[in-house]
C-alpha cells in the first residue's frame, strides 16, 4: 500500500476530506473547496459500517442455506442443518442424513454452492474494480478480452484434448485459464505506448480488438467440428456449475483469495483515483501504478473464475451498481460488499437455473443475462444522462 500510494501515513489525513466519489458529489473536490470551508458541503461517510456487514452476511448466509436445502433430491431441512452443524468445531451432533443424503449434500450441493459463491464474489468485485480504474460505469470483467481468451482456450481443450488433464487438473479449466491470461497479455502489449503509462481508452480499444480476433479463431475452429463437440463448446460458453466439484473449488480458491485481497487493499486508493489523477498525484498516489495493480488482480481472478464456470455475464454490473444505490459510491464500501453480495447473488441465480425448469437445467449465463440485460440498459441510460 505504501509503495502504491507513495505517501505513507503522512497522507492519510489529507485523503479523508475528499475520499472518492462521495466527496466529489458533495462538493468536497477542488471545485467545491470553498463551499466545503463555508460549511455548505456535506461529506458522506465512506467507512464500512457494522450494519452493512451484518445485512450482507445475512444475505449470503441465507442464499447458501437455501441453495443446499433446495434441489431435486428431497432432503429434510432438519437433517441437512444437523449434518452441517455436526461439521463445526466443538459441536457434537449425530449425522442427520443417511448415506445417500450425505453424498448429495457434500458431493453435489455443497461444492456447487461454494464454487458459485467464489465465482460470484470474484466477478462482482472485479467489475467494481474495473469501473473504478476506468471511471466507466459500464466496465465489466470481460472488458480486456478475458471472455474471448477463455472461450478460445476451452474450445481448443474440448476439440483437441477431450478428457485430458494437466497434472491433477482437467485440461478444460487449465486451457480456459491460460487462454484468458494470453488474451489479457495481448491486450496490454497492444495498448502499451512508447511511454510506461497506459491510458484507459487504449486498453479498452485493444481489448475489443483482441476479443474480436480470438472470437474469430474460435468460430473458425468450431466450423470444422462435429455436433457433439459444438454442443459441449456452447454449453461451456453459456456458463454453468452443473459439473462443480471440490477439485474445481481447490483450483480456483487460491487465485480468488489473492486477487480479492489485492483489490481489498486498494479500495481506498480507488476512492482517491475518482477525484482525478492530478489530485491523486498531489497527495502522493501513483495513479498508473495503482491502475496496473488493480487491473492485474481483477483479471487474474476473473480468468480463474471463468475457467471453472464458463462465461457468466452481467454479475460485475448488477452487483456493484446495486451496492452504490444501497450504500453509496465509496469503494471502501463497494469492494467488500461486492464480495458478499456477489457470492449470494450467483448462488441464488444458480439455484434458479437448476430449479425453474427442473429436471432440466437452464444455463447459468442465460439466467444472469435475463436479469442483467434490463439492468444494463438502466445503467446505460443513467450514464448517458450524467454524461
Amino acid at each position: 500500500m505504501t509503495a502504491l500510494a507513495g505517501g505513507g501515513r503522512g497522507h492519510q489525513g489529507q485523503l479523508k476530506p475528499r475520499s472518492g466519489p462521495a466527496a466529489t458529489a458533495s462538493g468536497a473536490g477542488p471545485a467545491g473547496a470553498g463551499a466545503g470551508q463555508a460549511g455548505t458541503a456535506v461529506v458522506r461517510p465512506t467507512r464500512l459500517g457494522p450494519s452493512h456487514v451484518l445485512v450482507a452476511a445475512g444475505f449470503l448466509l441465507s442464499a447458501a442455506l437455501v441453495s443446499v436445502l433446495v434441489g431435486p433430491a428431497d432432503l429434510p431441512a432438519k437433517g441437512v442443518l444437523e449434518e452441517i452443524a455436526g461439521k463445526l468445531p466443538f459441536v457434537h451432533l449425530r449425522a442427520g442424513l443417511g448415506t445417500t443424503g450425505d453424498v448429495v449434500l457434500w458431493q453435489l450441493r455443497m461444492p456447487r454452492m461454494v464454487l458459485g459463491g467464489l465465482v460470484g464474489a470474484m466477478l462482482a468485485v472485479a467489475g467494481a474494480s474495473y469501473q473504478g480504474v476506468f471511471s466507466n460505469a459500464l466496465a465489466d470483467p470481460y472488458l480486456l478480452g478475458v471472455a474471448s481468451g477463455a472461450g478460445l482456450g476451452a474450445t481448443l481443450a474440448i476439440v483437441y484434448a477431450p478428457g485430458e488433464s494437466v497434472g491433477p487438473v482437467s485440461a478444460l479449466p487449465a486451457a480456459a485459464f491460460a487462454g484468458a491470461l494470453v488474451a489479457v497479455a495481448a491486450t496490454f502489449a497492444l495498448a502499451r505506448p512508447k511511454s510506461y503509462e497506459r491510458s484507459a481508452a487504449s486498453l479498452v480499444l485493444a481489448g475489443v480488438a483482441v476479443a474480436a480476433f480470438f472470437t474469430a479463431v474460435q468460430t473458425f475452429i468450431q466450423q470444422e467440428q462435429n455436433s457433439v463437440d459444438l454442443t459441449v463448446v456452447y454449453s461451456w460458453i453459456l456458463g454453468g456449475l452443473s459439473t462443480a466439484g471440490w477439485s474445481q473449488v481447490e483450483l480456483v480458491l487460491p487465485y480468488v483469495l489473492v486477487a480479492a485481497a489485492a483489490l481489498f487493499a486498494c479500495r481506498r486508493l480507488l476512492d482517491v483515483l475518482a477525484v482525478g489523477d492530478e489530485e491523486a498525484t498531489s497527495v502522493g498516489v501513483r495513479a498508473q501504478r495503482v491502475r496496473l495493480v488493480v487491473v492485474a488482480a481483477a483479471t487474474l481472478g476473473t480468468a480463474a473464475a471463468v475457467s471453472v464456470s464458463g462465461l457468466i455475464g452481467f454479475v460485475g454490473i448488477i452487483v456493484p451498481h446495486t451496492i452504490r444505490l444501497l450504500a453509496g459510491p465509496s469503494y471502501r464500501r463497494i469492494i467488500p460488499l461486492s464480495l458478499m453480495y456477489g457470492a449470494g447473488f450467483l448462488i441464488l441465480a444458480d439455484l434458479l437455473a437448476r430449479t425453474v425448469l427442473s429436471p432440466q437445467e437452464v444455463p447459468l449465463g442465460v439466467v444472469t443475462a435475463f436479469l442483467g440485460a434490463p439492468f444494463f440498459l438502466i445503467v446505460l441510460r443513467q450514464a448517458r444522462r450524467t454524461g
